[in-house]
């Protein structure tokens, strides 16, 4: 498979099939719609997505924060495509987005099902287990080199 890695903006084509993936992935199980603010937030953020053939099959979003960290956030790969590396790709190359950007952590709210993911790629549990979005989360780190 050919697979292609880009980043695209808030409200063109490519969001919105990011927008279906993570709410069908991400959503839906647990109930969830998102609101108008929680989407809001997606205008300043940058945006992945992993394309096969102009259709997305991966996507992340990465917020802005101070103190030189960079925070990765939905996450998500169709059903169809888990366990071939491609998430993993998809974050690899966002972490090479934040560190030629002068970011030096990049961080996030994992999902505990989720925690074994980011366990692979280098990221540490900081801190308690807590709940979001009415699930069990960590929030993680890693140490950009």
């Amino acid at each position: 498979m050919n697979y292609e890695i880009k980043t695209f903006n808030y409200h063109s084509p490519e969001y919105k099939q990011a927008l279906q993936l993570r709410d069908k992935i991400l959503r839906k199980p647990l109930g969830l719609q998102f609101s108008e603010a929680e989407l809001k937030k997606d205008e300043h953020d940058i945006h992945f997505g992993l394309f096969e053939e102009e259709k997305i099959v991966a996507c992340l979003t990465l917020t802005k924060t101070d103190n030189g960290k960079m925070k990765m956030r939905q996450v998500a790969v169709y059903d169809t495509a888990q366990g071939k590396g491609l998430g993993s790709k998809l974050s690899v190359a966002a972490e090479e987005y934040a560190k030629e950007n002068g970011y030096h952590t990049m961080f996030c709210h994992a999902r505990k099902a989720a925690s074994n993911f980011y366990l692979k790629l280098g990221y540490k549990i900081i801190g308690d287990e807590f709940t979001e979005v009415n699930i069990p989360h960590y929030e993680m780190e890693k140490r950009l080199a």
